[in-house]
């Protein structure tokens, strides 16, 4: 089993860039997935992108792509999402997820393990 804890979420201008982090506790395998979603008040969680334990291949929604990178470090079990170019419409609460598969999955109901989410807020 595998605990995400999330931190790093902020305020932060239009244009600028944040860095969030998202903790496994437990054993995050190579087995498994660790992934990025955001849900905006009024809206349905949506995926933001995600990357594979094992190797590292990640994996991003069309309205990010180019935007946010994925990484890991397996030695500190520890994924992170760099967020650059931020816009306002990408403020949401950002949830770290986990789940044992090699998978792209975007559908949030396909996750098991969820962190408790951080608020990110981009002003115009």
């Amino acid at each position: 089993q595998v605990q995400p804890v999330e931190s790093g979420g902020g305020l932060v201008q239009a244009g600028g860039s944040l860095r969030l982090s998202c903790a496994a506790s437990g054993r995050a395998s190579n087995s498994y997935r660790m992934g990025w979603f955001r849900q905006a008040l009024g809206k349905e969680r949506e995926f933001v992108g995600s990357i594979r334990w094992s190797d590292g291949i990640s994996y991003y929604a069309d309205s990010v792509k180019g935007r946010f990178t994925i990484s890991r470090d397996n030695s500190k079990n520890t994924v992170y999402l760099q967020m650059n170019s931020l816009k306002p419409e990408d403020t949401a609460v950002y949830y770290c997820a986990a789940d044992r598969s090699r998978a792209i999955d975007m559908n949030p109901d396909k996750w098991v393990y969820w962190g408790q989410g951080t608020q990110v807020t981009v002003s115009a």
